[in-house]
């Protein structure tokens, strides 16, 4: 715990509730998740960074461990036969939907610029241009303690990139991009892969749902 009283998560319990986060606005008729959703949207092997390769009960101790800091609820609903898992990051940190929606994407994608935030986080949240989104990231930077930080900008770079502090403090070194960002064709190629792999999930939850446990 930070000394506010607000939880300093590991990076598996980061993943599991930011994609709890990001599934309630992009599936939301597959939302509270199953494990085995949860586990398939950890996994993902595009519009995550790092990735990841978490077993069963990995994701599960995480979900235990988040549930002790009241940030995960179980639930069966209606009828239902197997549990399933919803988040309350906005309440438990006491931000806004759009601050959890751009807090969201740094975790599942690591540090962006505000472009970059703006344009990720459009499944999630509508910022109408890119002085919403920086004044979401700089209240969230002004907070006590802060949950986003800016990073000096990079040589050549034309924007300084943003990262999360949910899971505490963040180093410069610690944040810096791990190699150069795609362009041109190859970066429109990874857009519809990860595209197509987000369609693919749904469709899993989806056919979960129908077919039972």
């Amino acid at each position: 715990m930070s000394e506010s009283g607000l939880p300093i998560l590991g990076a598996l319990e980061a993943r599991v509730l930011a994609v709890l986060a990001e599934k309630a606005k992009t599936t939301p008729e597959q939302y509270p998740l199953t494990l085995n959703a949860l586990v398939a949207g950890c996994n993902q092997k595009t519009s995550r960074e790092p990735v990841m390769a978490l077993a069963d009960a990995e994701v599960q101790a995480g979900i235990e461990t988040l549930r002790g800091l009241d940030l995960v609820v179980e639930t069966y609903g209606a009828g239902g036969r197997v549990p399933r898992y919803a988040h309350t990051f906005a309440k438990v940190y006491g931000v806004p939907s759009a601050a959890i929606d751009l807090l969201t994407v740094l975790i599942l994608r690591g540090p962006q610029t505000v472009s970059e935030l703006r344009a990720n986080c459009e499944r999630l949240h509508h910022f109408a241009d890119a002085d919403a989104v920086e004044g979401y990231l700089d209240e969230l930077a002004e907070r006590t303690p802060p949950l986003a930080q800016r990073q000096a900008r990079g040589p050549g770079a034309r924007e300084a990139r943003w990262v999360h502090l949910v899971c505490g403090p963040v180093s410069e070194a610690d944040a810096a991009p791990a190699g150069l960002t795609a362009s041109g064709p190859l970066a429109a190629l990874e857009k519809r892969v990860a595209q197509l792999e987000t369609e693919v999930a749904d469709l899993r939850a989806k056919l979960e749902i129908l077919v039972g446990p």
